[in-house]
């Protein structure tokens, strides 16, 4: 029976408890939403959230406070300058736990935890910009650009082609290899 047993303490000393919550609370804030296990989402529900509360207040007091939970400047300043703003209205519920299923491991109960206000941007795949790199300065790249679309696709040929170093690749890789022999080896009991 669980009498007075108010918290879970998923199987671990009270320190290195504390520091997996604040580690885990620091990423939440920072990313917006995490995967761990049902169990650590649960009581990282009940640790995040009175935090989150306390961040509607800015003060010096309230940073502190915070701080002395999160042990992270970044995810602080996060907190009160990104979150606080979004949620100020919410009277509470900041946290959403979505069961994801089992891990492939141990089969452990996973689960997705996130910010209530910010589902829709971390559930959005950023779309990645491909940056194109070139030899060429800028007018020869714009230039080229609006030429290739009004003509097809020309063969470019190398300038190495007509080097006498390319000449003597070219040789090398037309002429059949020659074959490498190898002597049998010698046993060492004769």
């Amino acid at each position: 029976m669980r009498h007075n047993r108010a918290i879970n303490h998923l199987g671990r000393q009270s320190g290195h408890r504390k520091a997996m919550l604040a580690n885990m609370a620091s990423s939440l804030i920072l990313n917006k939403q995490i995967e761990t296990t049902v169990a650590k989402a649960k009581a990282l529900r009940t640790y995040v959230e009175p935090l989150i509360t306390k961040s509607k207040e800015d003060t010096t007091h309230s940073r502190r406070i915070v701080f002395s939970y999160l042990k992270q400047k970044e995810a602080v300043s996060e907190l009160f300058r990104v979150v606080a703003p979004k949620i100020a209205d919410r009277p509470g519920g900041y946290t959403r736990i979505v069961r994801t299923g089992f891990r492939v491991g141990d089969a452990a109960d996973m689960a997705i935890i996130q910010l209530v206000d910010f589902a829709e941007a971390a559930a959005a795949p950023e779309k990645e910009v491909k940056k194109t790199t070139t030899r060429r300065s800028g007018a020869k790249k714009a230039a080229a650009t609006e030429g290739e679309a009004a003509t097809p696709a020309k063969k470019t040929v190398s300038r190495k082609a007509n080097s006498p170093k390319a000449a003597n690749e070219n040789a090398t890789k037309s002429a059949p290899a020659a074959r490498k022999v190898v002597a049998p080896r010698k046993s060492g009991n004769s």
